[in-house]
C-alpha cells in the first residue's frame, strides 16, 4: 500500500480508501466485516462513511452502515489502526434526518453525536460536509443558475460549528464534499479569518468519464494542499465494463437501482467501450486501468473504492500496484479528447 498526507493535518491515509455506501443495502453485516478485515490486511487505513448511508437513502436503513462499522471496530479492537471519516448531510428531502437536515450548529452537533454512538467511538478523524447548503452544481447538475434570494446557511456559520467540534476533541480534521471552486475558496477564507480549522480534503467524483475536477479544483487542491478523496472512481461500476452490451449482473447497483443513470448515457457507454478495449490491449482489466489512472494523479489523496464482493475489492485494492505506461496514458488522452466530459 502507498500512503499520502491528508492536507496540513499530519494524518497519513492509504492511497486506496474503503467506501461503504453499499453496506446495509447490497451487503450484509457479515460481508461488511469481511471487506473491512481484508482491506485492513492489505494496508487500507481510510474508511469513509456517512450518516445517511446506505444508498439509496431510506428511513428504514439510515445509519445502518455506521452501525456495522462500529460493531466491527469493537469486535476487532482496531480503532487506532484506521482513519475514520464520516459526513453530515446538507439540506435534502430526507425528513427522517432531523426533520430535514440543515448545516446549522444544533443539527451538526446532533448529527455527530448520533454518528459517534453508531460508530462506537469518541472521535472521528475526518468530519465532512456531505454537500453544500446552497443550490449549485453537484451530483451531476449542469448549467449553474444563480439564486441570490436563496436563504441558506452560510459556509462561515457551518465552519464555526465544525471548529467547535475540533476544539472539543470530537473531530480531528474537517473536509468538504461535492463542492465547487467557489465553495472551496470560501472554506479557505473562513480558515484565514480564524473561523474554522483549515479544510483538509475535498471529496468529489473523479473518473475517466468525469474529469471535471481537473478544471479549477485540481490546481486549488495542489496549491492549497486540499487533496481529493476521489469517489466513484469506477463510475458506479460502469468502467469495469460489466454493463456493456446491456448486461445487468445480479445484485449489481445499476441492476437493482435504475435511478443511478449518471454514467449510462450513450456517450458514456461509447467511451466506456473504448476505455475497456484500451485496457485489454495493454493486458489490464478495465477496472485496473481506470483506478490506476485516478491513483496516479498528484491532486488525489485517496481513491475511495466500493465493492459488493471480496473478489471486486481485491482487484480494486491491487490497482495500487498498477503503473500505466506512456502508451496507455497516450491512449487515455486520445479517448478523452473525443469524449471529454461524457458524464458530468
Amino acid at each position: 500500500m502507498q500512503y499520502r498526507m491528508l492536507g496540513h493535518t499530519g494524518i497519513e491515509v492509504s492511497l486506496i480508501g474503503l467506501g461503504t455506501m453499499t453496506w446495509g443495502e447490497q451487503n450484509t453485516e457479515s460481508e461488511a466485516f469481511e471487506q473491512l478485515d481484508y482491506a485492513l490486511e492489505q494496508g487500507v487505513t481510510l474508511i469513509d462513511t456517512a450518516e445517511m448511508y446506505p444508498v439509496p437513502p431510506r428511513a428504514e436503513t439510515q445509519g445502518r452502515t455506521e452501525a456495522y462499522i462500529g460493531r466491527w471496530l469493537q469486535a476487532r479492537g482496531c480503532r487506532d489502526r484506521v482513519v475514520l471519516a464520516t459526513k453530515v448531510a446538507g439540506p435534502a428531502d430526507t425528513p427522517w434526518l432531523r426533520g430535514g437536515p440543515q448545516l446549522v450548529r444544533e443539527q451538526i452537533e446532533r448529527a455527530l453525536t448520533d454518528s459517534l454512538e453508531r460508530l462506537q467511538t469518541d472521535y472521528v478523524d475526518l468530519y465532512q460536509v456531505h454537500w453544500p447548503a446552497r443550490s449549485t452544481n453537484f451530483f451531476g447538475q449542469l448549467g449553474y443558475r444563480h439564486r441570490p434570494e436563496e436563504a441558506v446557511t452560510g459556509i462561515a456559520e457551518t465552519a464555526a460549528a465544525l471548529d467547535d467540534l475540533v476544539r472539543r476533541g470530537l473531530v480531528r480534521a474537517i473536509g468538504i464534499s461535492n463542492e465547487t471552486p467557489w465553495g472551496l475558496m470560501e472554506w479557505l477564507r473562513a480558515s484565514e479569518r480564524g473561523i474554522a480549522p483549515r479544510v483538509a480534503s475535498i471529496q468529489n467524483p473523479y473518473n475517466l468519464l468525469n474529469r471535471s475536477f481537473e478544471v479549477g479544483l485540481a490546481e486549488m487542491a495542489l496549491r492549497e494542499r486540499v487533496g481529493l478523496l476521489a469517489y466513484s472512481p469506477l463510475a458506479f461500476g460502469t468502467l469495469t465494463g460489466k454493463y456493456l452490451g446491456s448486461t445487468r449482473p445480479a445484485n449489481a447497483r445499476l441492476t437493482r437501482f435504475e435511478r443511478f443513470s449518471r454514467y449510462s448515457n450513450p456517450q458514456g457507454i461509447a467511451a466506456t467501450e473504448e476505455y475497456a478495449a484500451l485496457a485489454r490491449a495493454h493486458g489490464l482489466t478495465p477496472a485496473q486501468m481506470a483506478l490506476a489512472f485516478v491513483n496516479r494523479q498528484p491532486f488525489v489523496t485517496s481513491t475511495l473504492v466500493g465493492a459488493t464482493s471480496l473478489t471486486q475489492l481485491a482487484e480494486n485494492i491491487a490497482s495500487v500496484d498498477v503503473n500505466l505506461d506512456d502508451a496507455a496514458l497516450a491512449g487515455i488522452d486520445e479517448i478523452h479528447r473525443r469524449f471529454t466530459y461524457p458524464c458530468p
